[in-house]
Parts: structure tokens; sequence; C-alpha cells
């Protein structure tokens, strides 16, 4: 076989597979079904056709056998007389009596043939004779004495051969031959049911083929109709309809799945709404937020990025959907999350925490890392990293530290002053004069108020910081002003410095806590004494500020700070103003925070660095908040506004609640840079 024969021969029985793989178990077993009973019946059919046949050939050897022997009894006188004008008459009627005859032949012992009928038969006509002689069977020798019977075709059909001897008085007179013709009967019923059994056995695979494609029709096409729109199901297409006109019970089942797929539609849509709803809100609850929270995929690719990560690392008006997370972080940054990133996303940690500072001015962020997985697991399906901010934390902790060193440093030292004064008085009591036990008494008396003042510092911050409610009432600024101005000017006298008061003749009276007020003044007035030289000018305003205010720019000659909002309520703004130092513009944007003093790094003045915290914190009490302009070697000025007494108390706690809240955005907006006016 040829390689191109045996690829056609295989091409061909793949073909003819894949045609009946296309068929249904159902018609498949049908076929098979209908094969096996159209092969049993056929087998049937030819069993019965071979047992007529088979009776037919054995009832035409009798019949034979039954008529050469009644011939051969009468004709056996007359061969032993050798009457052969006798014989020959008997032979013919005999031949001419039967129909089934086909030829009657007398051979002598020796097989010599002396006559034949019909005349003629014995001149070669007939198959038995080969010559003159006539051709005996084989098994004639082993059975001379009875018939030999034989059958075999000719040309003409079937024929019957029976050999009958001739014998008389124990004497060999011959044999005589009779060839007989098949029964017509016989031979038309076995030819009428083979002809039955030919047309059962085409019938029967004529149906075959009508079953097959009425199934086909029927059946088959809706079935397969079926399994594909299954499949198309299966696959996400709810879409899918079926469109057949089939009745009964698989119409039903083809309207039961269009019913099907109309609700997995329906659900699927009501599904997709619901998970955008849901998609919706989780992607709002982590824009807003307070961290920075960044989701990335199973390879490090960004994902989603809220509004928080953005901003703490300068991704601002970026697209960062599908860019490597180590490619948009800094350089310094990427370094330090390299390697935890490469852990959690190979699988040999579930989650990282890593503390990291970057950026100028510096930042400290915490950033943890956790594998997102799926139900069983084992899958990777992203990461999800949380960003803090402890930049503030960090800071306070400094300032706390500062402040803890601080405070120590200002409890030793008047403690050991005072300390050395009792001592020296109670050992050299005798010893020392009036005027110098005078003196020690003084300074152990001045340095107990110093730690009175730090004492009382601590303990008014940790008040403001409590939940208590204080109670604002109406007051008259001017006394306070004026009680404060009272209270600084000996040490304004002393060192120079010259304290001035403006203010309208009839000031509105104000909400708010005369204890409270009085500390912020206190506060602010000997702040400013302290920072200003000799020489200098210390200026207290009070003025009603306007409810609303133009927003262009304010002109450089004017003498009071422009206002940066419109106020919703009127107000009575209160200004400290100061010839001192100034303020460096680093320092202005922390010089409200607690524990935080200038002196540290520029003055040597002392101080714990809690005044203006204080301040900031009683007027958050009060609605308001403390501003500020600076500048070094001009000066600097501090003012607040102050709600008049018609003002609605709720809407004063409300501000108050708000800025307590947001401590950071109150400070931001209480720093003015660049101030227009001189003090």
């Amino acid at each position: 076989m040829t390689p191109a024969l045996g690829d056609a021969q295989v091409s061909w029985w793949q073909r003819l597979a894949r045609w009946w793989a296309e068929f249904s178990l159902q018609t498949k077993l049908l076929v098979v079904a209908t094969l096996v009973v159209s092969l049993l019946m056929t087998g049937i059919t030819f069993f019965a056709l071979n047992g007529i046949q088979q009776g037919a050939k054995n009832s035409d050897t009798r019949y034979a056998r039954d008529l050469g022997v009644l011939l051969a009894a009468n004709v056996t006188p007359l061969v032993a007389e050798g009457n052969d004008r006798q014989l020959a008459s008997v032979a013919e009627r005999f031949f001419e009596s039967s129909r089934s005859l086909r030829y009657i032949f007398f051979a002598d012992p020796e097989g010599v043939i002396y006559l034949g009928i019909p005349i003629g038969a014995n001149n070669g006509s007939s198959e038995l004779l080969l010559t003159r002689r006539l051709e005996l069977p084989a098994d004639w020798a082993r059975r001379p004495d009875s018939p030999l019977i034989r059958q075999h075709l000719t040309p003409d059909g079937q024929v019957t051969d029976v050999f009958v001897p001739l014998v008389s008085g124990g004497r060999d007179l011959g044999v005589l031959a009779l060839g007989i013709n098949p029964n017509a009967t016989l031979v038309a019923s076995s030819a009428l049911t083979r002809e039955v059994t030919v047309a059962v056995f085409i019938s029967i695979w004529v149906l075959v083929i009508l079953g097959a494609v009425f199934n086909a029709l029927t059946v088959t096409r809706p079935v397969k109709e079926l399994l594909r729109g299954v499949r198309q199901v299966a696959g996400g297409n709810f879409e899918t309809r079926i469109e057949l006109p089939v009745g009964g019970e698989l119409g039903e089942l083809l309207e039961g799945f269009n019913t099907m797929a109309t609700e997995l539609q329906a659900y699927k849509a009501a599904n997709i709404e619901e998970l955008k709803a849901e998609q919706g809100k989780q992607q709002s609850l982590i824009a807003t937020m307070a961290d920075g929270a960044v989701l990335l995929d199973a390879d490090g690719g960004i994902v989603l990025a809220n509004p928080t990560a953005r901003r703490l690392f300068r991704w601002e008006g970026r697209s960062l959907e599908g860019n490597e997370l180590m490619e948009e972080l800094p350089e310094a940054l990427a370094l330090e999350l390299q390697t935890p990133l490469e852990s959690v996303m190979l699988g040999g940690r579930e989650g990282s925490d890593v503390r990291c500072s970057f950026g100028e001015p510096a930042r400290t962020l915490r950033i943890v890392l956790q594998a997102v997985r799926d139900v069983s697991g084992e899958s990777l399906k992203g990461i999800a990293m949380t960003i803090q901010d402890l930049t503030r934390e960090v800071e306070l902790n400094a300032a706390q530290s500062r402040f803890i060193s601080n405070v120590s440093h200002e409890l030793r030292t008047p403690l050991f002053n005072i300390k050395s004064y009792v001592e020296t008085l109670h050992d050299l009591g005798d010893q020392l004069s009036d005027e110098e036990k005078q003196e020690f008494l003084g300074i152990a008396n001045a340095e107990t108020d110093r730690l009175t003042r730090l004492v009382n510092d601590v303990l008014d911050l940790s008040r403001l910081e409590s939940e208590r409610v204080w109670t604002l009432e109406p007051q008259d600024i001017a006394p306070a002003i004026e009680q404060t101005l009272r209270t600084y000017r000996l040490n304004a006298e002393d060192k120079g410095v010259n304290l001035l008061f403006e203010a309208d003749p009839q000031l509105p009276r104000v909400l708010g806590n005369w204890d409270l007020l009085l500390q912020v003044l206190g506060n602010l007035v000997g702040n400013a004494l302290k920072f200003t030289p000799t020489g200098g000018q210390l200026m207290l305003r009070a003025y009603p500020w306007p409810d609303s205010c133009e927003l262009s720019p304010t002109p450089e000659t004017t003498s009071n700070p422009s206002c940066v909002l419109a106020s919703p309520l009127p107000k009575l703004r209160v200004e400290v103003a100061d010839s001192g130092c100034g303020i460096a513009a680093p320092d202005q944007e922390r010089i409200f925070e607690r524990f935080f003093r200038v002196e540290n790094a520029v003055h040597t003045e002392a101080g714990t660095g809690l005044g203006l915290s204080i301040v900031r914190g009683i007027l958050d009490k009060h609605g308001s908040h403390i501003q500020m302009a600076s500048e070094p070697g001009v000066g600097t000025t501090f003012w607040f506004d102050l709600p008049l007494e018609g003002a609605d108390a709720d809407e004063l706690r409300l501000m108050a609640e708000r800025r307590q809240s947001n401590p950071a955005e109150v400070q931001a907006s209480a720093v003015v840079s660049n101030p227009s006016h001189n003090a």
C-alpha cells in the first residue's frame, strides 16, 4: 500500500468516525438495534429457505429413486430377453408419461450405451456421456446392487441422476440411468421465498434509513441545538435561545431551556448592577480612607490607587493603571520595598511591614503589604498595600522628647536653685546678713513662681484637651485688655518697651470665657514682650470685623491684616503686634505646635513652648483660631476674631468641634506669610 493510499484510507476512516460521532447516543442505539434485528430476521429467513431447498432436494431424490426402481422392474425382463424393440417402446412410453424425466440410458455391464431416450441422446447431448460409454460414478463399484443417486448442475438447471443396476437371476445385465428435472412447484416456492427474504431485508434497511432520517429531523437536531445552547450558556452567553418548531416533551424541554436562559440573563444583569454598586461603594471607601491604599495584581502592576496614596507618592494627575509599582516609586523607596514585595509575590510571606523615610522634607511612612488569595488560598490574586503617614507621629514623639527634656531642665534648674539657697540659709543662717537672707529668699520665691508657671501651663494644656464643655457668656473685651496691660506694664518699663492700646470707643460685647480670654491675652502679650528688644513697641488693637470683605489684593499701605475668606458672622478682631525679631518662615509653620520653641534654634529666652498651643486651644473652644504674620527683623502680629454677643451658640460649638477634629487644617490657615504691614 502506497503512503498516499494509506493517508486516503485513514482520512476516510476519520471522516466516517466524525460522521458517526455527530449522532446522538439514542440514534446510535436505534441504528444498532435495527441492524441486529434485521440481521437476525435475515438469518432466520435464509435458514428457512435453506431448509425448504434441502427438503425439495430430498423430495427430488426420493422421487428419482422410486421412478428408477419402477422402470428397472418393468424393463429388466426385456433386457434379459434381449428384446430391444419392446424395450425401446416401453422406455419411450415411460419417458413421455413423465414430464420430469430428462433422459433414459441403457448400458451393458461394460458401460457401453446401447439405447438412449430421447433419440440422439447417446450422441453426446447429455453431460453424462463423454463418449458412447456411460461414465459411472466412483461409488458405483462399491454399491453394485443398490441404486445410486447424485445431483449436479447443468446449463439447463439442476439434474438428479439415478443409476439402477439391472440384475436378473443373479446375472448382471447392465445399468439403467435416469435424469430427472427438479420439482417445478418446489423451485417456484424456493424462488418466491428467496425473493421475499431479499425484499424483507431491503425493507428493513429502508426502515432503518427512514428511522435515522426521522430521528435526525425530530430528535437529533433539537438535541444538538440544545447541547450547543448549553455550551454557550456554560460559557457565559445567556442571550442564547433555541427556536425550533418541536412539540411534545422535547418541545417542553427546549422551552424550559429558553426560560432558564432568560432567568439567568436577568440574574446576571442584576448581579452586574449589584457588583457595580458594591464596587462603587468599595472605591468610595478606598478613596475616602485617611491612609493610602494601593491594589496590585499578582505581577506587581498597579490596579488602583486612592487619592491619599497619590498625594503621599506625588502621583497626582498621573495614569497609573497597569504600570509596575517599582517603576513609579521614588528610587529610595523602591529599594526599601523591592525585597519585601518580591517575598510576598513569590509566596515566601503572606504579609510584610516596612517603615521608611524619603523625600525632602523627609516623610516617614509605614507600608503594609498583604497577599490577596483565592478561596482555596493557593493562587495569588493580588497584593493590598496600605500606607500610613507617620510623619506627624514622629514629629510629635520628637516634640514630646524635647518637651520632656525641656521640662526636666526647667524643673531641675529652679529646684536646684531653691535647694541651694534654702540649704545655705539652713546651714549658714547665723553667718548671713539680713540683706543676704532676703536675697536668697527672693531667689527661692522667684524659682518657685517659675515652677508654678510651668506646672500651670501643663495643667492648662491638659484641661483644654479634655472633653470639658466651657460656658461662653457675653463679655466686654476692653477691661480684659486693660488688665493684661496693667499686669505687664512694669515688666515693659523695666525692659524699655512701649505698650500701646488702640480701640474703638464703643466695642461690641463678645461671647467668651473671661478667665480663658485673660490667659490668651496674657500669653500673647508676655510672648511678644519677651522677644521685643529695648526701645521696641508692643501694640494691642481691637475693632469690629465686617461679616464680609473683598477678595481683591490688599493695598500695601494698610496697617491691618487682610481677610482671607468671607466671614459668616460679624466678629471683633483683637491684634497683638510687636516690633521684635520676627519668626522665620520654617518656624511659622510649627509655631503653634505643642512643645515647640523657636528659641531652641534662634534665641536664648526661657520657656516651655506651650504658650501658643494653649492660645490655639482656648480660641478653638470659642469657635475661632489664631493667625499670624511675621517677618524676621521687622516684627510679628498675632490676631484672632471673637464672636459677638448675638452669635449662635450652636454654630460656635459646631465650628469648635470641626477645628478640634482637623487641627492640621486650622494650623495651615493660621499662618500668613509675607506680611504687608509693620507692627
